[in-house]
């Protein structure tokens, strides 16, 4: 079977990140909810007319959970596959995973209130 080219191997890796990203989409109830402010954030940057630096960083946080929060549910689902019962090791990778996942939203709500809380008041 011949090598396929670079370029066909970049564009199938893309299909299946663009799936990858569509299934955490559909099926985590976590980030049905990142998205959902995420879209609500980026209304409010049209609404508030926010600066280009302004949107770089609140682009930058957006991406950050959204990332993040992906590495969490697969660190969890890879968990759950090699220990389905409760484990206390498992335990502390996932909640190790949950807490990556808190500090970047921590920080992005911080970024947020730089960004939207001079405009609000």
């Amino acid at each position: 079977m011949p090598k396929e080219s670079f370029l066909v191997n970049r564009i199938k890796s893309v299909g299946f990140a663009f799936k990858g990203a569509i299934l955490l989409i559909r099926t985590e109830a976590s980030i049905k909810i990142q998205v959902f402010i995420a879209i609500i954030m980026t209304a409010a940057g049209f609404y508030f007319d926010i600066s280009h630096t302004e949107w770089i960083l609140q682009i930058f946080a957006i991406a950050m959970v959204l990332g993040i929060e992906g590495m969490n549910t697969a660190v969890e689902k890879i968990a759950d596959y090699i220990q389905p019962e409760f484990d206390v090791k498992i335990g502390f990778i996932k909640d190790i995973s949950a807490g990556a996942v808190m500090l970047v939203s921590i920080a992005s709500t911080i970024i947020g209130l730089i960004i939207y809380l001079p405009k609000i008041l």
